[in-house]
Parts: structure tokens; sequence; C-alpha cells
């Protein structure tokens, strides 16, 4: 049949059980929050780029033109041999890229801290099928002597192998590590025979408060496979897996598939990362959003009763107050308890944070502290 000819399905009557209605802002816009820059909206800059990608057809599951293009991209920043896979999200990203460097018997050295161990409902090990070895730490950075606590046994059939060390750049206490301290992180990872994933959902927020190209604390310094972050940094949704070292991994478009982390319209997750990475939005949305974290810890050291927990090297603040003036302030602003029984909580900036909307939430805990 000539789909001209198809007969359009009627409309539902108002009123009528599943009639549609026509949409409308169902939010405040001008609400701010402090809770993490996942409640940012997108950047203009990305949206426009979606819409450029729209319309007319395409082919799927990344057979198309913008996702083709996005290696281009990709290589200007990491290198000739680095290869994009675009997923939906973080700790897809995380799954499939762990997945892509370990075997089934293999761990995962990583901070006690880290997100793939806190925050991921355990993905990487229940669906990733690998198991994480965990180290303390005081800042959430890991050293060389600290992934020796777990890098034995290899050769222990009793035990899960270590073969992976994960790093987050920046970490989840806000702490970045410098670039002489990952190049020394993966020359001794791969003098103990192990690969060096590097979790960069912030990735943006390092380079910026480091003043390097991200190439410098990843594939120059030896990681082998990151976990691109683009959702945190402006993006409407989406990450990727970038391959560095291609001799590492295998498999990588299974791998993806298997973990449901395949796109089938690819392009509008390619082109939010092309429109991020091409130019400077990534820098200049990093940049900004730890000035406006910058500017928050400076209003902060001037309030007596209020500590801040973490150097402020990024775009967060981890500090530490009484509870009942979180417990108050939390009826006016959105944030996290970090550890609520030692009364610890993590305030976040994100790209559309602005000095007033940062001048006004001190004014706010100024008063809360007052009372």
């Amino acid at each position: 049949m000539n789909r001209s000819s198809v007969p359009a399905a009627p409309a539902p009557s108002p009123g009528e059980a599943g009639a549609v209605t026509d949409a409308r802002r169902r939010h405040d816009p001008g609400a701010r929050g402090f809770a993490s820059d996942n409640y940012a909206g997108a950047h203009p800059e990305i949206l426009a780029a979606l819409a450029l990608a729209n319309g007319g057809h395409q082919p799927s599951y990344g057979a198309d033109e913008y996702t083709e293009h996005l290696q281009s991209v990709i290589r200007s920043h990491f290198g000739r041999r680095a290869e994009a896979f675009p997923v939906f999200n973080g700790t897809g990203a995380n799954v499939v890229a762990l997945q892509a460097v370990t075997d089934r018997w293999g761990a995962v050295i990583c901070a006690d801290s880290a997100h793939i161990h806190v925050d991921e409902c355990g993905a990487p090990e229940r669906v990733g099928g690998l198991k994480l070895l965990t180290v303390p730490t005081e800042d959430g950075k890991l050293t060389p002597e600290l992934i020796d606590r777990e890098a034995y046994g290899w050769d222990d059939e009793h035990r899960a192998m270590p073969q992976v060390v994960s790093l987050a750049q920046n970490t989840e206490l806000g702490t970045l590590y410098t670039v002489e301290e990952i190049r020394a992180l993966c020359d001794h990872a791969h003098e103990r025979g192990m690969l060096v994933h590097l979790d960069g959902a912030r990735i943006a927020n390092a380079a910026a408060a480091l003043d390097v190209p991200m190439r410098a604390f990843t594939n120059a310094a030896g990681v082998d496979i990151l976990s691109l972050g683009g959702t945190k940094n402006g993006m409407l949704f989406g990450e990727a897996v970038v391959v560095l070292n291609p001799d590492a991994v295998r498999h990588m478009k299974h791998l993806r598939k298997l973990s449901m982390q395949l796109a089938s319209k690819m392009r509008f997750i390619a082109v939010q990362l092309e429109a991020l990475l091409a130019g400077d939005l990534w820098l200049r949305n990093a940049r900004h959003s730890n000035e406006m974290a910058r500017r928050l810890a400076e209003g902060i050291r001037s309030l007596d009763g209020v500590e801040i927990l973490y150097p402020v090297q990024a775009n967060s603040v981890f500090a530490r107050l009484p509870l009942d003036v979180s417990e108050r302030f939390q009826k006016r602003y959105r944030f996290y308890f970090w550890d609520e029984a030692a009364g610890e909580v993590r305030w976040m900036c994100s790209f559309d944070t602005t000095e007033a909307d940062v001048d006004e939430f001190l004014a706010a805990l100024r008063e809360e502290m007052a009372r």
C-alpha cells in the first residue's frame, strides 16, 4: 500500500481517555539549585545542534554522517588512534569501558569513594560481571602505594585477577590529579600488566582547572580507555566511551549493544558531542562552572561555623555545617548530604550558574546560620 493512502488514526476527542493535551512549561525556569550539575538544562548551542541534526532520514545505529564526523573531532583531542563510541549515560559508559578491558575473572582497582563503587547501584559488578577492589583514600586520589594494596594474586585462582586501575578526573571529592600523577599511575599499572580506565564525567572541568588539553592527562599520560562526559557540561543526554589504546580493547561494538547502550538514532548523541568539542564550548562551560565554585567557596570562608572539607579545584564545594542548619536550608535550596551523620554536604555549580545565583545562595546561608 502506498503510504499516502494509509488512513490517519482518528484523534481522541477532548476529555476522552488518552487525549493529548498541549505541552506546557511545568517548572519555574528561574529556579536554581546547587545539588548537581545534572540539574541544569541543555546549553542553547547544544539545542541548536540538535535542531540541525533533525529532519530527513539518516542511517541508524551510528552509520550516520554526524557519528562519522565525530571521530575526527575526538581525534583532534585524543590522538589519531582514538575512537569514540557514543552511549546514553555515564554509568553505561563506565560499564562498557570496564567490560572492554577485563576478562570474566577480572577485577578493577579503584578508590572507595569512586562513582563506579558508590553511585552506580552495583552496575559494574552486576551488569559488567567484574569485581571492584576498593582502597581507602584521604582525598579520592589513588597513589602507586594504594594501588599495590590490591595489586597482587594474579596466579591465585581463588582471587579475582587485578587487570585494571580506574581513576576519576575530577574525583568524587572534587579533587584533581596532576598530569604527572596520572602518568606515574599509568606507568605503575602498566609495569604490573594492568590497564588504566579514566572516568571523565567531569573531564572538562579538570582540563579547565589544570589549564591543559584533555589529551595531556589521558592518551599522552598512558590512559587506555576513557569514559567521556558531556551531560554534566551542557549536553541534554549522552556520553561516550573513547578507546585510546585499541591494542588493549576487543569487540567494543558488541559490548555496547550487549550492555543496552547502542542508540538507534545515534546522530542525536553524536551531534551534541560535536557541538561541545569541535569548538571551545566544552572549555567555556567548564571554566565558568569552576569559577562559580570558587566564588561560592570564597563566600563560605567568611562564614563562621562552616568548614570547607577538600580543596576547591573544579566545580564542587564540600562543606561541614550544623545539621539543623542544613535541614532548614534544604527547604530553600536543593542540595545533597555527603555524610548526613557528620553534617557534610556537597554543593555543585553548573555552566548556567550565575554570580547572582551564588550571592543569593550565600545570603540565604548566612540567614540560616544566624538563626
